[in-house]
């Protein structure tokens, strides 16, 4: 058997009473989003979609340490692409801009930092842990929160709140993210993901109503059409340019490969 075939997938995708899990597998790297975990999460994603009998869909981690640490910053400082090659308007992990008419919950058992924050803001309902956190890192890494959460944070928190997070990088606690609304219920830490229970049962409470209906009502509330969000598109296309200029940066390659050598990283704002 060749190690590739042994790897384990990037991503387990299960189908349980209407409901589509999707678990990002990657344990040993925090759950760090590569391109097979962007592949795998953007087609099940699509396949949601084109399912009638998937209703709503929980994106959770393996293990219980970490939702999402956010990108591979190791596989960006090897110069490797960490998005869906053949759709990259879908953005981070084949998620961020992956807009689907089926309810989305995140169930955050754990860290979710920079990429990991952007998941649970492109979700629709948040469920966490006691011990998960939120942030947007980037800028401690020369980055900024390129998959919709340089827009996003300040729409789902006060003005102030949300810019704190974006300016300093630092993380808040899930009771923090709580109080400000950022996240929907906070359950208590434990084995076997029970933030994942949790959001098993909301989702419950949302396929035993109507599907289309709730399907349509979602589409009204985002103001979506043809599986864009209207209000959003000038953010995104303002994000990819800026993104654009700031990764051609000495400071967006500094970020990565200091965090990759383990050391602090020197600026030179060029």
């Amino acid at each position: 058997m060749s190690s590739e075939s042994a790897s384990p997938p990037p991503a387990l995708v299960e189908v349980r009473n209407n409901v589509m899990i999707i678990t990002i597998n990657r344990p040993q790297a925090r759950n760090a989003v590569n391109g097979a975990v962007s592949v795998a999460v953007g087609d099940a994603l699509e396949k949601a979609q084109a399912d009638p009998d998937v209703r709503a869909v929980v994106l959770t981690g393996a293990g219980d340490k970490s939702f999402s640490a956010g990108a591979d910053l190791k596989a960006i400082s090897r110069g490797e692409n960490v998005l869906h090659p053949d759709h990259m308007e879908w953005s981070f992990a084949g998620y961020a801009n992956h807009f689907i008419d089926k309810p989305t919950i995140a169930a955050v058992n754990g860290t979710a930092l920079g990429g990991g924050t952007e998941l649970a803001l492109a979700s629709d309902l948040v469920v966490a842990c006691e011990s998960a956190s939120f942030g947007l890192p980037e800028v401690k890494r020369g980055l900024i929160a390129g998959a919709g959460g340089a827009f996003r944070i300040i729409d789902q928190l006060p003005r102030k709140v949300g810019l704190g997070l974006l300016f300093t990088g630092e993380p808040i606690t899930a009771a923090e993210a709580l109080r400000w609304g950022l996240i929907n219920q906070v359950v208590s830490d434990g084995p076997d993901n029970p933030a994942l229970s949790a959001a098993l049962v909301l989702a419950e409470q949302i396929t035993g109503n109507a599907p289309l209906a709730v399907q349509a009502s979602k589409r009204v509330a985002y103001g979506a059409d043809g599986g864009v969000v209207s209000a959003e598109a000038a953010d995104w296309r303002r994000t990819a340019d800026l993104f654009e200029g700031v990764l051609k940066s000495e400071d967006a390659k500094e970020g990565p490969l200091a965090f990759a050598e383990k050391r602090p990283p020197v600026w030179k704002a060029r």
